[in-house]
Order: structure tokens, then sequence, then C-alpha cells
């Protein structure tokens, strides 16, 4: 049974108020009145795999602006070059819009996944690979699970500034890298500033994903800069740099199901390495399967060490080996999530939270051991 235009309608109200509020006026508002309107959020009927969220609806409006640039509607979007708020003309016009496309908006709702690559979550995301690799000692080798592009696997080739209140600076990562990521760092009462070191050992790196994304096909790249949000130019600037520096140097993408083919897609990676595991807002998309995934986690650590580095919302991911931590579940807009290290010793997990993170990797508040 698919789901009902009830439900996308919630979906759509949740994306508005819960992750777009404070971070992108235009996607507010769009989400916000699009869950008003049945033809709007009915578009989203067409999702795959229950796919039908805020991110899927914007993503698939931005694509089709992306190719018709000059419409009226292009003055709201700033990644192709518009510079006008949100107003009263900016609904009307988004509605006419899509609504004249209401074929194309439904062939890329049915045939696309949202493919978020979030470049600066990596700097969410370097503290804890680098503390996994400390225990591992030293050799760590990378599998990203919902890798989309895989940019994240290149996180040891980036370069990162934190910023500490008091105006003191962290810097890790090479000195000279094609992409420079800032994230801001608070320490919450009790906590220590970690360390971070200037270079991470990763010596084979895999990305696995339902549908792996091609750079080196246009389209494909822009789809990817498509989910990105329209009036946030950083993140797009950021997505195009890492996508150049990995054709560089691109790791190996497999094509498969996040539970199903977890086990195969590790064992391309040399056995004898310490295996790291990352995951990154992508267990909200599992839904009921997110504690066979960990479960899969656990028979992989049977077989060869492994640490879990997660950057996900509490309930989806550190829940299931971390429980009663009520403080770290989400607390009203700005959905928030929590930076996870597991390692499992004798079968048991052993789950530490590390900090909790803004959704675009733009600050975290480290938190006490």
């Amino acid at each position: 049974m698919g789901i009902t235009l009830d439900e996308i309608k919630t979906r759509l109200r949740a994306f508005a108020e819960k992750e777009a509020a404070g971070a992108s006026p235009l996607y507010e508002h769009l989400a916000s009145q699009a869950a008003e309107d049945d033809d709007i959020a009915g578009l989203l009927s067409e999702a795959r795999d229950g796919d039908a969220r805020g991110t899927l609806l914007m993503a698939a409006a931005h694509r089709l602006v992306q190719a018709d640039p000059i419409h009226p509607l292009s003055r709201y979007y700033p990644s192709v070059g518009g510079f006008d708020g949100v107003d009263s003309d900016t609904w009307p016009l988004f509605r006419s819009f899509l609504l004249e496309r209401a074929d194309k908006a439904r062939a890329l709702i049915s045939s696309r996944f949202t493919q978020t690559n979030e470049v600066r979550r990596a700097a969410l995301l370097y503290p804890a690979v680098a503390q996994a690799a400390k225990e591992a000692g030293g050799k760590v080798a990378l599998l990203e699970v919902g890798c989309s592009a895989g940019l994240l696997l290149g996180l040891d080739t980036f370069s990162y500034r934190y910023q500490c209140d008091g105006g003191e600076q962290l810097s890790a990562g090479p000195a000279k890298a094609a992409v420079g990521l800032h994230c801001a760092l608070d320490l919450a009462p009790g906590a220590v500033a970690p360390k971070v070191p200037k270079k991470l050992t990763i010596t084979a790196k895999a990305g696995l994903d339902r549908s792996p994304v091609d750079l080196s096909d246009e389209d494909e790249l822009a789809w990817l800069e498509a989910c990105v949000w329209a009036d946030q130019l950083d993140r797009i600037r950021l997505l195009r740099s890492a996508a150049a520096a990995q054709c560089k140097s691109r790791p190996s993408m497999i094509t498969g199901d996040a539970v199903d083919d977890l086990v195969s897609a590790a064992d391309t990676l040399p056995a004898d390495v310490p295996l790291v595991v990352l995951t990154s807002h992508v267990l909200t998309y599992l839904e009921d399967r997110r504690g066979d995934f960990v479960a899969e986690l656990g028979k992989l650590a049977a077989d060869r060490p492994l640490w879990w580095v997660s950057e996900e919302a509490y309930s989806a991911a550190l829940e299931y080996v971390l429980p009663g931590r009520d403080d770290l579940a989400f607390t009203g807009s700005g959905a928030q999530a929590v930076l996870g290290l597991v390692r499992w010793e004798n079968g048991v997990a052993q789950a530490r939270a590390l900090a909790r993170t803004a959704p675009h990797g733009q600050r975290m508040t480290w938190l006490p051991a």
C-alpha cells in the first residue's frame, strides 16, 4: 500500500518546520505551502520506496529550474543567478511552474532518490574517524553506506578549521587541499576538545548505495547539485570542488542494499585492515530496517575489528546501541543529529555519543566523555 496524501502533507510540513526553518527561507516557504496544496503534494505520490519527502520535491523542482533558468521563478533561485527573496509571487510562480511540468516532475520523482552529498559533514565525521583509526592502531579501511557519489570518502584529503569558543582554532588534515572546510566547535559543560590529527591513513575505500552517482555523467552531477538547497551557494560550491577532486582518485562504488549487501561490500576491502563503517543521515531512510542494519554490523564485527561512525538522528541510529539517552533526541527546529562512535568487543557494542551536530556540517557541540 502506497503512502497517502495526508502522510505526504505531514512530511512536507515537518520538513518545513524542522529542517528548512532557519536554514533555507526559500524551502521553508515552498514546503509549508506545498503541505496545504493537494496538487503539488500529490506529485510525491510517484516516489519510489516510500521516499516521498520534502527534499525530493525540492530537488525535482530545482532540477527543472536548472533546465529552464530564464523562467521568472529562477529569480528566487540563487543557484541559477537569482537574488530575490521570498515574496507574494514566489509560491504562485512555483506552483504554476511545477504543474505546467507535472509530467517531467513525476518522471524525476518516480525515477530518482534524494542523493545527499553534504561535503561539510566531513568536518563532523573527521574527529570520529580519527579516533577510530587511533584505537585501531593507525591504518583503517573505510566503507560508506548510503554514499551517493562517495564524496565523504575523500575526508582524509580535505583540510579543516574548527573555530572554538573564545577564538581558538583547531586545524586538521593536509595543509594544501582542494577542499577546505570550516566548522564551529562548542564544548558542552565538562567536555574537552577532541584531538584532530594532520593525517589519516586510510588504505582502502568503498561506497555502498542503492543508486550510486556517476560523477562523469553530467546529468548525474546535475541531479546531485539539484539535491543541494538552491539558496545555499556555499554548499553547491563545495560539492563541485569535492566532485572535481574525487574524479582524480575515484573510490570503488558498489550498487546494493544497505542491509542485504553490507557484508559483501565489506568483503571487497582488505580483511587484514580494521574497518570503519560510515553513515551520515542515511538510517532515517531505512525506517523499520534500522535494527537489521545494526545486527549486520555486529556480524561483521565478529570477523574483523570494526568501528561504526554515525552522524544520524539519535532515534535512527545510536539509540539501538546506546538506549535511554533522551537528552540526545531532537529538540525543536534545526534537526540536530548526533555523532556516534561504536566498536564491538566480544560481540558487545560499546557506544559513545561524541557530539551534537547541525544538519549541514556548520556546527557541532562536543560532549563530555
